[in-house]
């Protein structure tokens, strides 16, 4: 007897894609904070089509001890000790992205999540630290797998960078925006979506078949 999959469960191997983006006060994911964090995660609907759904987000509280390099929040304009940010510990901030994941993969009766992300294995450190430090047992992600939007930007559009790769893909970016957690993965998101989109209909992804025809 074959198991009825919605599309989204069989277009990535099971695995339930979102979307992820981090701002940080450094580049080291043991050492430098946490500062903020977006995760959206997709949807797709009967005839394949991929699309931004559900935004998760929080601010972040820099966890005991955490290394703050002037340089990081100079860059992305972060004042870590800001009441008006509304940040909640890194415990809460991982806890109520890891939550909000596993219901949505779970309704979309995928395995586990995957990290999209760009620069993905940058992200994926800074998730994979703070959930270890915030010591989640039951965490969706793989902890290893991941998508890289800047790899699959330069092969489908040929840019690496988020707003020249948002651009090409006709993508609206506002600059002023940029290196915001919310605003980077929500354009992230979309870009993503675009990539896929564009590969089906070039004719690189059928529609997805019933496990019994899979098997024959």
């Amino acid at each position: 007897m074959s198991v009825k999959r919605t599309p989204l469960n069989q277009r990535f191997r099971g695995y339930f894609p979102v979307v992820i983006d981090v701002e940080t006060a450094g580049f080291n994911a043991t050492t430098d904070a946490l500062l903020e964090i977006a995760a959206v995660t997709l949807k797709m609907d009967e005839d394949g089509i991929l699309a931004p759904d559900k935004t998760i987000h929080f601010h972040v509280d820099p966890f005991e001890g955490a290394n703050l390099e002037p340089a990081a929040l100079e860059f992305n304009g972060i004042d870590p000790s800001n009441p008006l940010r509304g940040a909640v510990s890194e415990t809460d901030a991982m806890k109520g992205v890891c939550k909000g994941v596993r219901k949505l993969q779970k309704a979309a009766e995928c395995q586990r999540s995957i990290i999209v992300a760009h620069n993905a294995s940058f992200d994926q450190s800074f998730v994979n630290a703070a959930i270890e430090r915030s010591a989640i047992k039951r965490t969706p992600f793989h902890p290893f797998v991941s998508f890289d939007t800047t790899s699959l930007a330069g092969l489908a559009l040929g840019q690496t960078v988020l707003v020249k790769a948002c651009r090409a893909a006709n993508i609206s970016f506002d600059a002023s925006e940029a290196h915001s957690a919310l605003y980077d993965a929500e354009k992230t998101a979309e870009l993503f979506c675009f990539m896929v989109n564009r590969y089906q209909a070039l004719g690189g992804w059928p529609l997805p078949q019933e496990a019994d025809e899979e098997e024959k």
